[in-house]
């Protein structure tokens, strides 16, 4: 049975008049002619369609944007926890902005994302970061203008995590970053559980959006000129498994195909286990899908696969890709790899 939700009309509207609340409070605290908010990102380019959508609710909350923290009424950083090289720039970068708050106490300072999915990194921000007034996770995403306008109105500091309800919500605003390429979520979550990856944690389960949501989507990115659309998921060849009528991420991928325009087609992240030879065959014979695949094989070793709990061995992963070297004319692969794995050897 499906676990997604649509966002209800109800939900909608609510999210709505927060929306307009959060924008007559900051025509008071805004510094400018009108309140500028700026949004950093870290990470993978589902946080960054993340942004996407917390802009589009800022737009709509009345806000314009720059890229200059020192100029912003609201500074937002969207964390990832999958780099740790990403995890230390967001606590040297939000523990900089601690003389701009003393300067300007009306600013608001949020943290959202993966990292704040972590109970021992959102303690680490209350007790170290008093100066941060808003924190939430991948999970409250949809109700943000609600956490916002509490968080002003209030004064107090405003801590939401750890709410996945297991569903999917839709109809959140988006303002998309430039008009040339463009990101679309079909997923979200992930069910592997590769014994490295804290995904699963912090995104949730599988989560697959609609089909005619989807389509829908990439027909208005495609109308509005965007030449490079890539679909987002932590596994998008699992895509469709979860919603009550199943659909293939091969069938979904050649559908959009199937659209008149002048387009690339992209997609990330696949997932060895699940690369079939439906999809190989959906790029072989795409007219807009890039002959591109990117199949993270992790390690060389079948037993340290096992260890990884990856779910394919050294000749699975060798069929799929002599596979797709037979049908997709030049095709271009790339992969990931980890070194140093606990217990590999030389």
């Amino acid at each position: 049975m499906s676990n997604q939700v649509i966002l209800s009309d109800k939900l909608s509207e609510k999210q709505k008049e927060y929306m307009r609340l959060v924008a007559e409070i900051m025509e008071i605290r805004k510094r400018g002619e009108m309140p500028l908010a700026y949004v950093r990102t870290y990470g993978c380019q589902q946080n960054v369609a993340d942004s996407e959508k917390i802009k589009g609710m800022l737009a709509q909350s009345g806000f314009a944007f720059t890229e200059e923290p020192e100029q912003a009424d609201f500074i937002l950083f969207n964390t990832c926890a999958v780099r740790e090289h990403a995890e230390d720039r967001v606590f040297g970068n939000v523990g900089a902005l601690k003389n701009l708050k003393r300067r300007h106490p009306q600013i608001l300072i949020a943290l959202c994302g993966c990292m704040m999915e972590q109970e021992h990194i959102a303690n680490r921000i209350y007790n170290s970061f008093p100066f941060v007034g808003l924190v939430f996770g991948t999970h409250s995403l949809h109700h943000f203008p609600e956490l916002m306008y509490h968080s002003l109105v209030n004064g107090k500091r405003v801590f939401e995590r750890g709410n996945d309800d297991q569903k999917l919500y839709e109809g959140i605003p988006v303002r998309r970053d430039g008009g040339f390429k463009g990101w679309l979520p079909i997923m979200y979550g992930c069910n592997n559980f590769c014994t490295y990856c804290i995904v699963p944690y912090v995104r949730g389960r599988e989560r697959s959006r609609e089909k005619e949501i989807i389509l829908s989507e990439a027909q208005d990115m495609i109308a509005s000129g965007y030449k490079d659309i890539t679909l987002l998921g932590q596994n998008v060849n699992s895509y469709g498994k979860t919603l009550a009528q199943p659909i293939s991420f091969a069938r979904l991928i050649s559908e959009i195909d199937s659209m008149d325009g002048d387009y690339w087609l992209r997609f990330m992240t696949s997932h060895p286990k699940d690369c079939s030879k439906e999809l190989i065959d959906a790029i072989a014979g795409g007219q807009h899908i890039s002959k591109h695949l990117h199949l993270p094989f992790q390690s060389g070793s079948d037993r340290i696969l096992k260890a990884m709990n990856r779910h394919y061995d050294r000749k699975k992963y060798l069929e799929t890709i002599s596979y797709a070297k037979e049908k997709i004319d030049g095709v271009s692969l790339t992969s990931d790899i980890i070194v140093g794995f606990p217990g590999e050897t030389y």
